[in-house]
């Protein structure tokens, strides 16, 4: 930094080799641009500043004196898609010729279009080839009024682009609650305000449901621009897709589980861009889930039975279902507490289970948590004898199993036995 002969603030910066005018808090012109890429230092000199640069070491003289032409060149602007470039407007005063240039690249110097110059205040576009990127140059002339340049706005269009979805789950046993999806920071997109900025969508929230289906998944437009969602859904070995909800904003929906009959499903998300364009211009995409399984059909007890057999009961029956194998059984006598038992193969992995044990009877020595065992084989009958039977009174057991099947479908069964004791 240093002080002109005007007593103005002078400041050299880089890695651009810029060389700046500060006369307050937001009052500042760019003086000029050194061809070396820093400037590192100032010294005073005849009616001006020397100014000293690295990359590459050079010298450079500042005059007091104003030049008969001035040119101050724009950053690089990225349209971040290929984008139709339209009119431009200067806002400023004196002599000002305005030029454009386009590219694809974001290094002007590689395989732009030449500097073209930009007619201003005819309504015509400003004559660069549709590009990415876009830079525009002023050139400002010594006259009476003091050349100024206080703002250059140049209007494009970018080329529309299909949205992309990046996730889409199904999911059963949990309902999404509504979420809309994030608003563009603008839908004027014929103009530069396209910010740049990556969003963050926020998680869905959900609540557990095991009545219900829920879909969720996560999109974006290239474009910013506005989507609109349609579901459909197809078994897994059908194939025809159906629709199952259209015209929605938001990034979830959930339905009722038992609209689908038991079996496995994918369901198709299809995003548009439509709010944002005319008719038969509007772009779409669409994604599929993974497989994914419905099942809400409790499975089915076949043929409960209970025996007597002294101070135990033997229970048999067969638990089937018509889509997942059976997960659990359990049995209760008396509505004591659930004791789990396991199938006669031991392992539970099919969609029929066959269940075989004896328990003790509630009060007998043997009874308590988790006792059964295997179906004893009857006593050897005595002999008859002449003495008259001593009656007993007999005492109803009410047996009761229940059964889940892989998606926790459950049922039950009961049944009453008499036995002697």
């Amino acid at each position: 930094m240093a002080f002109d002969p005007s007593d103005h603030l002078i400041v050299g910066t880089g890695n651009r080799g810029h060389i700046f005018l500060i006369k307050g808090e937001d009052d500042f012109t760019d003086l000029a641009k050194a061809s070396a890429t820093q400037v590192t230092a100032f010294a005073k000199a005849p009616g001006g500043l020397y100014a000293s640069t690295s990359n590459l070491g050079k010298l450079f003289l500042l005059g007091s004196a104003p030049e008969a032409e001035g040119t101050y060149e724009s950053d690089v602007f990225d349209a971040k898609i290929f984008s139709r470039f339209g009119r431009a407007d200067l806002r400023g005063a004196g002599n000002v010729d305005l030029f454009a240039r386009s590219g694809n690249v974001d290094n002007p110097d590689r395989n732009w279009s030449p500097w073209v110059p930009v007619k201003l205040g005819d309504g015509a576009d400003i004559g660069v080839p549709p590009a990415r990127f876009v830079q525009w140059k002023a050139v400002l002339h010594s006259g009476p009024i003091p050349p100024r340049v206080d703002r250059v706005l140049v209007y494009y269009l970018p080329k529309n682009v299909a949205p992309d979805i990046d996730e889409i789950t199904a999911q059963t046993g949990v309902r999404f609650q509504a979420q809309p999806q994030s608003k563009p920071a603008s839908s004027d997109s014929s103009s530069n305000t396209n910010s740049g900025q990556q969003r963050f969508d926020s998680p869905v929230p959900s609540t557990k449901d095991r009545d219900s289906i829920g879909i969720k998944w996560t999109a974006h437009d290239d474009n910013d621009d506005q989507l609109v969602y349609a579901l459909y859904y197809r078994g897994e070995n059908d194939s025809r897709w159906l629709l199952l909800k259209d015209d929605i904003s938001d990034r979830s929906y959930s339905f009722d589980a038992s609209l689908l009959p038991d079996g496995a499903y994918l369901v198709k998300l299809v995003a548009s861009d439509a709010p944002s364009h005319s008719p038969g211009e509007a772009l779409s995409t669409e994604k599929e889930s993974a497989r994914f399984e419905v099942d809400t059909t409790p499975p089915l007890i076949q043929g409960l039975a209970a025996t007597d057999h002294g101070d135990r009961i033997h229970v048999h029956f067969r638990a089937v279902d018509t889509f997942s194998p059976i997960k659990r059984a359990e049995y209760s006598i008396d509505a004591g507490d659930w004791q789990f038992v396991e199938p006669t193969g031991q392992l539970s992995d099919s969609k029929t289970e066959d269940y075989d044990f004896v328990v003790p009877l509630p009060g007998s020595a043997d009874a308590g948590p988790g006792k059964s065992s295997t179906p004893e084989k009857p006593a050897a009958k005595k002999p008859k004898t002449t003495a008259p039977p001593i009656a007993t009174p007999s005492v109803e057991h009410v047996v009761v199993v229940r059964v889940y099947d892989r998606f926790d479908n459950m049922n039950s069964a009961k049944t009453v036995i008499r036995t002697s004791n």
